[in-house]
């Protein structure tokens, strides 16, 4: 069920036929040399009339030129009776979401039926590798051929359309997932895949893998044997029977270990359970890639999660589409084993509110567009909801959850805001990381909970590597504690605020709030007319209190896949400590270049780091990157001393982990188009060094330096927090994982 986007398709079936060859399966990232054949149906093409190649906005194939001939991704085009051919290209030549276009004019001549243009999308005669394909699977890659018959610009869109398969290619990285908390004897769930160099499940991984526990497991078998085109391996109904925390280490047949799991906390009393979640993904119906279908079982099947939501913009969900998704939803959703939500994304322009998420308790609601820019039938357009205030409006008696969301479009929370609805604020997607959506959030007084989702275009929900596009970032998760794996459980939790959000790593995180007096437990935010219903000695992230004592206690208990490099503790924006597991005594010979930030709020908030590091008096031991996702600009050395990247950051950060030959030798010089600095490696210590770019948002590049191994996974703090001399409270956490990854605990708020 695909949107045309208002593409015409007059007389179509006298505009002529495309072909693609070959149209074998191609692997994802690789380069091919793909023929593309245009007959002309009966009306020919009339002379200055033409074609439009395109292809999707979520795509990362590579750019089409037509002037390196042995340069990447170059097309030529012939027509049969030797008509001259003008070629151009644009990145936004047509209707989204078919927006990237290869444009075929017949500058000169005209064809008549039956006569043919040949477009050699990878031309590989002159010596140019082909056409890079994209990054991630499609079993229907989709060359949408629209045809310009008349030369007046309408063009029609062909009734057959040519289509190629994009598959995976061979395993490089393999994962292992397990929920993050469990009782005793519960049952769970382990999953194992492996993943392509682009993130993609691949079909490829094959053998026999070992399996070991770091604590007995009930019914998990020593083996498994994994069948080429297997693309998971899930094992259902395992149980731990004592409490503890388990890992499972998993070895291929020659004994070597591919991957290990993240840490499983098993407990004998566990009142809110962590579920799994990715809230925000779209399919090739709207703006994305794959079917809604196709997005749901790979959410439930191939990224293991416990519960997800399709969000499609609004004005591109026809009638028909979001009743279908409202079937898919019924069908999917399975209570105690996988949940979804029916909803969508609310798109309105930025000056009218911007991007909101919405998501309905139950199917059959009407959904309250934005606008109908994309969508031909105006039958309902008197349910529009034009600015975000309108949307409050219209959901104020609804069953649902808002939560604000920055894409394309940011969500201007100041502007229209209703704590009834909007509970949550989404600060992480495969656009970024946006810390300053929850200062807008404190500035208004707002009492929000923090999500993290992908707002994932290209299938892959709930594991959404960006692949080689603009998309900086790997897309996030939000982990919902909840008393039961339904809807009613979920939606709790989403009200509660009881839930954190991640960057796409799964951990164990509790964050608890201990006072010293019995303090008062909100029902529901008292500025939107919740009351008291319960005095407690403890809170938990998330909740409201009202509290009098001078001072609280907050305790921390977080377990991670990768070592933590630190953990801020936040009273609102600010930084009451930094924790790290180390001290300046145990420091070596690495360091660690970071940086961060965007331009500005809206759509060109990437900021470019393209630059170097240059080490002088010493020697580089070895490098690695930290989120630099495209694999097409690696961290690299280009002459002795001397690292060289291409990067972007888009409100998160890279970086470069350094080890020296000699902890203390030398200077390090660092030049970036925002950043120039020349630094002595004997003063790189603990404490970051901070450069800023004097303008932007937290835009800056940081230095310091860690111990040559770092191996703390797990860490319980208790700390006494001082409470601010005026106004309320908002104590949370923000970890840094080394690999890049970052955790955030929603804040609980401490009224006075």
């Amino acid at each position: 069920m695909r949107n045309n986007a208002f593409h015409s398709t007059y007389l179509n079936d006298r505009a002529g036929h495309a072909t693609i060859s070959p149209s074998t399966p191609c692997e994802a990232g690789a380069f091919a040399s793909l023929t593309l054949t245009y007959t002309a149906g009966y009306f020919g093409i009339d002379d200055t009339g033409g074609l439009k190649i395109v292809h999707r906005f979520a795509s990362d194939m590579g750019k089409p030129q037509f002037t390196d001939p042995k340069g990447w991704n170059y097309v030529t085009a012939e027509a049969s009776n030797g008509a001259v051919l003008e070629l151009r290209y644009d990145q936004k030549g047509n209707v989204r979401p078919w927006d990237k276009t290869i444009a075929i004019r017949v500058q000169r001549g005209f064809l008549r039926e039956g006569e043919t243009i040949t477009v050699r999308i990878g031309d590989t005669r002159q010596g140019s590798p082909g056409i890079r394909i994209q990054t991630f699977t499609e079993p229907t890659f989709e060359f949408k051929v629209l045809v310009d018959a008349f030369a007046t610009y309408n063009f029609v869109e062909l009734p057959i359309q040519p289509t190629i398969p994009v598959v995976a290619g061979p395993p490089v990285l393999y994962k292992a997932i397990l929920p993050t908390q469990r009782r005793v004897g519960q049952p769970f769930t382990f999953g194992f895949k492996g993943e392509d160099k682009w993130g993609n499940p691949s079909h490829r991984v094959s053998g026999r893998f070992t399996l070991e526990a770091s604590m007995p497991v009930e019914g998990l078998p020593e083996t498994i044997d994994v069948q080429a085109g297997v693309l998971s391996t899930p094992l259902h109904g395992l149980s731990v029977a004592a409490p503890g925390e388990l890992v499972i280490t998993v070895r291929d047949a020659s004994g070597a270990v591919v991957c290990t799991s993240n840490p499983l906390r098993v407990d004998p009393v566990v009142e809110l359970l962590p579920y799994w979640a990715d809230l925000h993904g779209q399919s090739e119906e709207t703006i994305g890639t794959n079917s809604a279908r196709e997005l749901i079982e790979f959410a439930r099947d191939r990224a293991f999660l416990d519960a997800m939501s399709h969000q499609g913009n609004d004005f591109q969900i026809t009638t028909p589409f979001w009743e279908e998704l409202n079937r898919l939803t019924a069908e999917y959703n399975q209570d105690g084993e996988f949940i979804i939500f029916p909803g969508y994304e609310w798109s309105g322009n930025t000056g009218l509110g911007g991007d909101r998420n919405v998501m309905f308790r139950d199917e059959g609601r009407q959904i309250h567009r934005s606008h109908h820019a994309l969508v031909e039938d105006l039958s309902d357009v008197e349910t529009d909801a034009n600015s975000a205030a309108d949307l409050f409006k219209a959901l104020q008696d609804e069953n649902c959850v808002v939560f604000a969301h920055i894409g394309g479009r940011y969500a201007d929370i100041k502007q229209a805001h209703d704590g009834r609805i909007e509970r949550s604020i989404e600060i992480h997607s495969d656009w970024g990381t946006f810390e300053w959506l929850l200062e807008d959030a404190f500035d208004q007084g707002y009492r929000v909970g923090i999500l993290a989702n992908s707002d994932g275009h290209k299938g892959r929900h709930g594991a959404s590597h960006p692949g080689a596009s603009l998309f900086g970032a790997y897309g996030g998760l939000s982990c919902l504690l909840a008393r039961e794996l339904t809807r009613d459980g979920l939606f709790d939790a989403l009200r509660r605020r009881h839930h954190y959000a991640t960057t796409g790593c799964r951990a164990h995180l509790d964050t608890r709030v201990r006072f010293d007096r019995p303090a008062e437990l909100y029902g529901d935010d008292p500025a939107m007319g919740g009351r008291v219903i319960d005095r407690v000695s403890e809170a938990r992230m998330g909740d409201i209190m009202r509290c009098e004592d001078g001072a609280v206690t907050l305790e921390i208990d977080v377990s991670t896949q990768a070592p933590i490099e630190r953990i801020e503790i936040r009273n609102r924006m600010g930084v009451l400590e930094t924790w790290r597991p180390y001290a300046e005594a145990e420091l070596g010979k690495r360091l660690r270049i970071i940086w961060e930030g965007s331009e500005y709020r809206g759509r060109g908030r990437q900021t470019p780091w393209d630059g170097t590091a240059t080490l002088s008096g010493n020697a580089f031991e070895a490098f690695a990157p930290i989120n630099l996702w495209n694999i097409d600009k690696p961290l690299r050395q280009t002459q002795p001393g001397q690292l060289a990247w291409s990067a972007l950051t888009t409100g998160g950060f890279g970086g470069a982990d350094l080890r020296l030959a000699d902890a203390k030798a030398g200077r390090l010089a660092i030049d970036t188009p925002l950043v120039k600095t020349d630094i002595e490696v004997a003063g790189i210590g603990l404490e970051d060094q901070v450069f800023d770019t004097g303008g932007g948002i937290q835009r800056r590049l940081r230095v310091f330096r860690l111990p040559d191994q770092n191996t703390t996974r797990t860490a319980r703090l208790t700390r006494r927090i001082e409470r601010l001399p005026a106004g309320e409270d908002a104590l949370y956490v923000c970890i840094t994982l080394e690999d890049g990854h970052r955790i955030w605990s929603s804040p609980t708020y401490l009224l006075r």
